[in-house]
């Protein structure tokens, strides 16, 4: 008899879990943004469309990761 079950999608587990690095990867980019702009405050305009490059290239690895869930449910 096992211990526990599990019912239903575990593609959403996964996702869930999956979701954790882009979450850390978000935050470094932004953290990252504001310390260089703490240190030098003339290069925020210079460095701006890098911090949304990164943030869009973060972002689409968790679209990525929620397709493939999708892709390779049962």
């Amino acid at each position: 008899m096992p211990l526990a079950e599990v019912v239903g999608s575990t593609a959403a587990i996964g996702y869930g879990l999956a979701a954790i690095g882009p979450g850390i990867g978000v935050g470094l980019v932004f953290s990252a943004y504001i310390q260089s702009t703490a240190r030098q405050p003339e290069s925020s305009r210079l460095t701006l469309p890098y911090v949304w490059i990164g943030f869009a290239v973060v972002e689409a690895l968790a679209l990525l990761g929620i397709a493939f869930g999708f892709v390779w449910a049962k």
